[in-house]
């Protein structure tokens, strides 16, 4: 069984506090999946401030390392991805969002960003 931490509301603060660790930049990663077919859509960074309107609003916000600002996805495209559930992992320093995307997660247009397999080198 799971543990639970509330995610919204007055009490939200002190649970991510004592379990969430962002790093030096306050980002932590954030793999996305589709929580009916468990395939991984994307990666992404939250901060705080992504991770507490996520949690209020329940839509997956994350915050753009490239543009320097929050973002959420969709916004424009309407490829929204609602949250269903966040996870947390065992060191605290990533979470799985579990969603249910509106369309493509990928920026391409393709379902998942991961669409691309790295051939490895074997002897």
């Amino acid at each position: 069984m799971k543990e639970e931490f509330p995610c919204a509301g007055p009490e939200c603060d002190p649970a991510m506090k004592a379990c969430i660790k962002f790093d030096d930049r306050g980002l932590i990663p954030a793999v996305v999946q589709d929580i009916q077919t468990r395939e991984i859509l994307m990666l992404a960074y939250m901060n705080k401030q992504s991770l507490e309107i996520t949690c209020r609003d329940g839509l997956a916000t994350f915050w753009s390392r490239s543009r320097g600002k929050l973002w959420t996805k969709g916004e424009s495209s309407g490829n929204r991805l609602e949250v269903r559930a966040i996870d947390i992992d065992c060191d605290g320093d990533a979470l799985i969002l579990h969603v249910d995307p509106a369309g493509p997660a990928c920026h391409t247009g393709r379902r998942t960003c991961f669409y691309r397999t790295l051939a490895l080198c074997r002897k």
